[in-house]
């Protein structure tokens, strides 16, 4: 006999407003195994439920849906109309939850897992490739989703939970996130090669107060760092050109448009010098960072052991700042 449903029992306009997820999500599952087995019994063994449980959730299900989903005749059932309607749709969201979940057990799999890693411009030719070969050694399948930026452009993606760790620079410290700090990198005044300090080998960096700087943008660490270290030198820079990647600026220096304060370049560039700035640290902390709290998957785990074991060690010997130098 096909239940029938006064309107007392359907569901009021207010609550067709409503977002229904919640409420059927849980019933999806059983709506389904019934569907497919025509049988409360037979679908209530498979689910591992009582019969009567999951025959008051059906109940349940068609009076919040204000629809008959199943004809009963005796002990089986046969789709409605709008029961073939609805089990196509809940098919389609099951397989997308289950592939949903293949996807994040994947993910978290300590032998074949994925980490999400943020790392500045200039460590994308040479420090990270080399760190990622370093820690493949013990874990040849882990897989990686590298994304490179600028400093506070991947501290954002961090706090999206778009990233597990990044390198970045200045370390952070603010609330909400853990940071390290793993090494530090020399900067070097660059000047073009026919420049009239370009015949020395060290200078200080008010020799360069005159000159126009090329620079990264606003918001960008190595911006920053550039910025105080000339106001410790006495000076503002006077900038001229403002980019987004570091061998950007170093061209333009060899094309005579400036001077800038530069990490050492993975391939030497032609057209360039780079001096040693005396009189004053001129550095940048490099670390790693990530969420305070949030639960590190095995190979995210791994990584972040791997990184913070790299401490004083992480940089190429001939970009690292030695411990104490002044120049």
């Amino acid at each position: 006999m096909v239940h029938e449903y006064s309107s007392a029992a359907r569901l009021s306009l207010n609550s067709y407003e409503e977002d229904m997820g919640p409420l059927l999500a849980p019933r999806l599952a059983q709506f389904a195994a019934v569907a497919r087995h025509e049988h409360v019994t037979r679908a209530a063994h498979e689910l591992g439920v009582p019969q009567s449980t999951l025959s008051r959730a059906l109940v349940r299900l068609e009076q919040d849906l204000g629809v008959a989903l199943f004809a009963r005749r005796g002990r089986t059932l046969a789709l409605t109309p709008a029961g073939r309607t609805f089990l196509a749709s809940v098919e389609r969201a099951l397989a997308e939850v289950e592939r949903a979940a293949d996807s994040v057990r994947a993910d978290a799999d300590p032998g074949a897992g994925r980490v999400a890693f943020g790392f500045l411009h200039t460590m994308g030719s040479e420090t990270v490739p080399a760190l990622i070969r370093a820690f493949r050694v013990d874990h040849p399948r882990v897989r990686f989703t590298l994304v490179q930026n600028y400093g506070e452009a991947m501290l954002d993606r961090l706090r999206a939970g778009e990233l597990d760790l990044c390198l970045t620079s200045p370390v952070p410290d603010e609330p909400g996130l853990v940071a390290r700090r793993l090494d530090e990198q020399r900067l070097r005044l660059v000047v073009p090669d026919d420049h009239r300090l370009a015949g020395r080998k060290r200078v200080r960096l008010a020799e360069a107060a005159e000159e126009p700087f090329v620079t990264l943008e606003p918001g960008y660490g190595l911006r920053r760092i550039t910025d105080d270290l000339c106001a410790e030198a006495g000076f503002r820079p006077r900038v001229a050109f403002e980019g987004e990647e570091a061998e950007t600026l170093r061209g333009l220096v060899a094309a005579g448009l400036g001077v800038a304060l530069l990490p050492p370049p993975a391939v030497a560039r032609p057209g360039v010098v780079e001096l040693t700035v005396t009189g004053q640290r001129a550095v940048r902390e490099i670390g790693v960072a990530w969420l305070e709290g949030h639960p590190d998957t095995a190979p995210v785990a791994a990584f972040k052991k791997f990184l913070l074991a790299q401490r004083g060690h992480l940089l190429p010997k001939g970009s690292r700042a030695p411990a104490g130098e002044l120049g």
